[in-house]
């Protein structure tokens, strides 16, 4: 259990990130900079106001030497599907064929198991150099996402610029447990951002 409370958590986010070995894109060990923020699920509103704060603090302040750059998985999804011209014909498929179907079907669209991951390639294409990237919306894209799914491929092809995943369950430095409730998924890469 975290012996800090979610407002003392947020509170150390921008002095973590503002550190020059965090910015530097290092973790504990020398590896690439990957980072989760855990909260409980009932503290979303609270960490999604705190992300927009620290995004217009920082970005509109030319003293920070980066930028924040924030990806909603599931406004990625969404925009993918748009700009494919299938978010009509997904509702279609919910409809006629169920949520399992069309979760596979929008599963295979996105290329999620495969390195042309389009989530992925999304939001490389749009990582400038010296920004710290916010990875945000994994309750949201739940099912249809799973967040170590998108860390194990970004980690391959990102390694410029730190990211953190802002995830709502527990991170104990080996398992993710989305929701506090779901079945863990082993991820090994990343790093707690508040200790």
């Amino acid at each position: 259990m975290d012996s800090l409370s979610i407002d003392e958590k947020l509170s150390r986010i921008e002095p973590t990130i503002n550190d020059p070995a965090f910015l530097e894109n290092r973790g504990l060990s020398n590896e690439v900079g990957y980072y989760i923020f855990d909260y409980s699920p009932k503290d979303e509103m609270k960490v999604r106001d705190e992300i927009k704060h620290l995004e217009t603090k920082i970005n509109s302040n030319e003293n920070y030497p980066f930028k924040i750059v924030v990806f909603d998985l599931y406004e990625i999804i969404i925009d993918i599907l748009k700009d494919k011209g299938y978010l009509e014909k997904i509702f279609d498929f919910e409809k006629k064929k169920g949520r399992d179907f069309t979760k596979k079907a929008i599963v295979t669209l996105l290329k999620l198991d495969s390195n042309a991951n389009l989530i992925v390639n999304y939001i490389i294409e749009r990582t400038p150099d010296n920004c710290v990237v916010f990875l945000t919306g994994v309750g949201k894209a739940f099912p249809i996402l799973r967040s170590h799914n998108v860390l194990n491929n970004l980690h391959q092809h990102l390694d410029k610029v730190p990211v953190v995943l802002f995830f709502p369950g527990k991170y104990s430095g080996t398992d993710l447990v989305l929701f506090d409730t779901l079945e863990g998924s082993n991820y090994y890469r990343a790093f707690s951002l508040i200790h």
